[in-house]
């Protein structure tokens, strides 16, 4: 039945494969330290970073909240204006913004606040709880293979993420496959191997041409080996193009021919420079996917991190994870209060 599938032979990429030049160099001495810290250090670390990460967000909204609620000013009409054209600026969306305004003249009526510095807690607080339906931790541990298919346009990142996936599962004791789906960008095949070389991981790949014979092959080879987890690099495309999503929905019907219940999580990782652009992109894969996380990368270059309100507001898909950094550690599950602390730091 599925001999059109068989007929296009795929092969491990050899670990001794060159990497392009979009693969952020990462030390091998790097993986080793990390895994060596504690808990406790990891987690100071990781706090540190996000910091960093989100400063050019942090520039653009928290320095102008700090001085919307400065000592002495007042709660007005004024003040709500110029709250929602700070909130637009980093990207929050208008029906975010709008949303965050009407909870805080909630809060204002309900516990009589005058100060505005009083404020500043209250709308750390709605943020929260705005954010709070995207932290939804990835569990890995509930199929095997469990098969992650990530999606997205070019230049998100989806390969280095991929990358960074592979190392954090096996850190997690988990043995990984990848399968390298993307078959029509150039050395996209050869990118992926690097990253299998520097986790020791096995890449399957084709140079057939076919992304869901490659998948499909890999799937079925991680269930004969007892692999544990398969992530699926899949080319990148843009929403407009028709015939590529429909091809990127023939690789979903594909996988879910290997394994019924399969791709257990269908990742689309977005570039968070592209500011409220992601709207429009969740939506489109949403409908042609059914997306059930995203992987929000490059924080640490954009002045718009605040579209995950927005996306919180409109396209309420968990984020999975966030990047703020080309280092191995840099990729972590998204966690709400982390992230808003990080925002007002």
């Amino acid at each position: 039945m599925f001999g059109f599938l068989k007929s296009r032979k795929t092969q491990p990429v050899p670990a001794t494969e060159v990497a392009t030049e979009e693969v952020a160099p990462v030390a091998v001495e790097v993986v080793a330290e990390a895994a060596s810290e504690s808990a406790a250090t990891a987690k100071s670390s990781w706090a540190q970073r996000l910091k960093s990460g989100l400063a050019r967000t942090r520039s653009t909204f928290t320095s102008q909240v700090a001085g919307l609620f400065g000592v002495g000013a007042k709660i007005d009409e004024a003040l709500f204006e110029e709250l929602e054209t700070v909130l637009l600026s980093a990207d929050v969306g208008v029906e975010a913004t709008q949303h965050l305004i009407d909870k805080l003249r909630g809060r204002v009526k309900r516990e009589r606040l005058t100060e505005a510095s009083q404020l500043r807690d209250a709308l750390k607080a709605e943020l929260v709880d705005l954010l709070a339906p995207l932290e939804k931790p990835l569990d890995i541990d509930n199929s095997k293979p469990f098969v992650i298919m990530l999606a997205g346009v070019n230049g998100a990142g989806k390969t280095t993420t991929i990358g960074k996936l592979a190392r954090r599962f096996q850190a997690q004791n988990k043995s990984v496959l990848l399968a390298a789906g993307d078959t029509f960008r150039a050395a996209a095949r050869e990118q992926l191997a690097e990253w299998g070389r520097r986790n020791n991981v096995e890449v399957i790949s084709s140079r057939a041409g076919d992304p869901a014979a490659v998948i499909y092959d890999a799937i079925q080879s991680a269930r004969s080996r007892g692999i544990d987890v398969v992530l699926a690099d899949t080319a990148g495309r843009l929403p407009t193009q028709l015939h590529l999503m429909e091809e990127i929905r023939k690789v979903k019907r594909v996988i879910q021919k290997a394994d019924i219940n399969a791709p257990h999580e269908v990742l689309l990782v977005l570039d968070a420079n592209i500011g409220q652009n992601a709207l429009m992109q969740v939506k489109a894969f949403d409908e042609a996917l059914g997306l059930t996380g995203l992987v929000m990368t490059k924080l640490d270059g954009t002045a718009k991190g605040g579209v995950i309100a927005a996306l919180a507001k409109r396209q309420p898909v968990p984020v999975r994870f966030i990047g703020v950094g080309e280092g191995l550690e840099d990729l972590q599950p998204f966690r709400v209060a982390e992230f808003v602390d990080a925002l007002f730091a």
